[in-house]
């Protein structure tokens, strides 16, 4: 009898912990999506962002052989707030997967010189949007350098704040992302015939599960290893369209989230319940205008956000929105 109660009683907590790991989305969202895009394409800029922006959305690009002339395209996509991250300068893979100058194959690095080309095109990027982290997407998907893997070498140094992958396991969709390693961070790239309806399944499987799809895309209607335009706006219109079930941000934004949530869960004793995020305008809004009532009181769980009180409220807003009101 005392075994059984014993049995009965360890279900229950397990069933708890279980329910009380998923990570609470903004809004009530069910799940988070992230849209990557690497090699800063010129299909990209031409399709990708026109898309993205017409439906509010923010991506992440991954930056790599950045073209003189797109650099004032890429500055303003900054400033329309997609985020920029780092995909090294010259894009280092093994030789027998990607034929290129052979200075540039990942056999011809060494560990500290790859990490010198990451360090250098983060002064790109800030260059670029003025921020003074970012995160990485490891070239073709690995972390050797001539034989060393450079991975933990990457952690140590601070240089980076997370390290996209290229694969995801149906695990990965059912994770808490709170939990996530940083710097093996799940994402799914689709063949070149891929269509609109497989894309969206992908969301619907995160959706599903609770935790966060990352796409991978590198040409988008052109340029190489393409999905077709026509495939790529199905799917922004699906996620257009489910705003309220699937949360569409910034690779850095999901993390931060997930971070500042599992903080808030807790201190909270683990009581979830689905959290806001609000915007300056939204916020004035509700509040009647009282944007300078609004009083930050806790430490903030990362960069990028703070939690604030106003009325016995008690909301989350990021740091870029709130201090220039």
């Amino acid at each position: 009898m005392m075994k059984t109660f014993l049995a009965l009683a360890l279900s229950m907590v397990c069933g708890v912990s279980a329910a009380s790991a998923a990570t609470h989305w903004p809004n009530g969202a069910k799940a988070a999506v992230v849209l990557t895009y690497d090699d800063a394409l010129g299909s990209q800029l031409e399709h990708a962002i026109p898309a993205l922006d017409t439906a509010g959305f923010k991506g992440t690009f991954f930056l790599a052989g950045v073209k003189v002339a797109d650099v004032p395209r890429w500055r303003a996509a900054a400033a329309a707030g997609h985020e920029l991250a780092n995909h090294t300068i010259f894009h280092p893979c093994p030789a027998s997967v990607f034929p290129t100058d052979p200075r540039y194959t990942s056999e011809a690095y060494t560990p500290e010189s790859v990490l010198k080309e990451i360090e250098q095109q983060n002064v790109l990027l800030t260059a670029l949007d003025g921020k003074p982290t970012h995160g990485f997407a490891s070239p073709c998907g690995q972390t050797m350098a001539g034989g060393v893997d450079y991975l933990e070498a990457l952690r140590a140094s601070k240089l980076v704040t997370y390290v996209r992958g290229v694969y995801t396991s149906p695990e990965d969709l059912r994770a808490n992302v709170a939990k996530m390693d940083p710097m093996h961070v799940p994402a799914r790239g689709f063949d070149e015939k891929v269509t609109g309806a497989q894309l969206i399944e992908f969301a619907k499987q995160a959706q599903a599960g609770g935790g966060m799809a990352v796409y991978l895309f590198h040409g988008v209607g052109g340029d190489y290893l393409q999905v077709s335009d026509s495939a790529h706006r199905e799917l922004i219109a699906w996620l257009a369209a489910h705003r309220s079930e699937v949360w569409v941000t910034t690779l850095q934004g999901a993390l931060d989230w997930a971070k500042a949530d599992a903080l808030r869960e807790a201190r909270r004793g683990g009581a979830g319940a689905p959290q806001k995020l609000v915007t300056p305008a939204a916020a004035s809004d509700r509040q009647g205008g009282a944007w300078r009532d609004l009083v930050a009181n806790e430490p903030s769980p990362s960069p990028g956000l703070v939690f604030i009180t106003h009325t016995n409220r008690s909301l989350m807003v990021r740091v870029d929105d709130w201090r220039g009101c």
